[in-house]
């Protein structure tokens, strides 16, 4: 594990997978911890697709890809190639730690290469990620990531939740796959005004994030203090999940930033290109509060 630390403020880092294991302020928790294998994909990097492609297959430039099945029972594949790669530790100080690894083959036809990096500072934990195409042909992808976060020490039934969110992803409910365009939210979707989670079951996806102040906003509060996961303008997506059995603590919420939503891949709907050598790098991020 790697550990980096700014006054307070300490995060854990797997570098399999490079994952976010912990991050706290004095000992409070602004992320869900676990023992073991990351449960329900908890501080997972979703590179070069966030959430599903349906069936495993995607066309690029009229050729046919083949993805690995990850998602068995659904038959999809599932955020991407690297969660469960071994990365390289590029550079670790005090309060930072850079990885980087090689996004190549199953079903990937591009060579890319792909760096996250991890900063403590008075304002929180910065995450940034990096993709450079090192291939010969341009290549479309996404980014994502699997944060549980949680409002210090609040339980989740007594925390609320806001989302920069305007529209929801209608899937069906089996293969939780798109079945047609985003819709405005409404009714049990809108979270543009906090809610409490009490009795909130979500496996979803937002869109339409609009930015304030330049950045993206998501927010959770209770009374046992609040945390922010921002992020920049690209991140116009986010996946919502809840689950009641997170080890250790229960009832659970993962607010996922995504580029682009479940099945872009096929759908093209806002996905990153990049030709050969260029770079592309986005940022989120967790900003306890008060």
């Amino acid at each position: 594990m790697l550990e980096i630390a700014h006054g307070a403020a300490r995060a854990v880092i797997d570098p399999d997978g490079a994952g976010l294991k912990s991050f706290d302020v004095g000992g409070v928790p602004y992320v869900e911890t676990y023992d073991g294998e990351p449960p329900f994909g908890s501080g997972a990097v979703l590179v070069p697709w966030p959430n599903r492609t349906a069936g495993g297959r995607w066309t690029l430039d009229g050729v046919e890809q083949r993805l690995e099945i990850t998602e068995p029972a659904r038959g999809n594949a599932i955020h991407g190639l690297v969660r469960r790669a071994v990365w390289s530790v590029v550079e670790h100080t005090g309060s930072l730690v850079s990885l980087e690894v090689p996004v190549a083959g199953f079903g990937w036809p591009v060579e890319l290469r792909t760096t996250i990096s991890y900063a403590l500072d008075d304002n929180g934990l910065t995450v940034s990620h990096g993709v450079q195409n090192v291939g010969d042909a341009r290549t479309p992808f996404g980014v994502g990531t699997h944060p549980f976060p949680r409002a210090g020490l609040s339980g989740t039934d007594e925390t609320t939740m806001s989302l920069a969110a305007t529209t929801v992803l209608p899937v069906d409910p089996d293969s939780l796959l798109p079945t047609g365009p985003a819709e405005p939210v409404s009714g049990d979707y809108d979270f543009r005004v906090a809610r409490l989670l009490d009795g909130v079951e979500l496996d979803t996806a937002f869109g339409g994030c609009e930015p304030v102040d330049g950045l993206v906003r998501h927010v959770l509060r209770g009374p046992g203090g609040g945390v922010e996961v921002w992020a920049d303008p690209d991140f116009k997506w986010v996946q919502v999940f809840t689950t009641p059995e997170f080890p250790g603590r229960g009832r659970a919420v993962a607010i996922e930033p995504m580029t682009c939503p479940p099945d872009a891949l096929n759908s093209g709907v806002d996905l990153l290109w990049l030709e050969p050598g260029e770079s592309w790098a986005g940022r989120w991020g967790l900003r306890p509060l008060a």
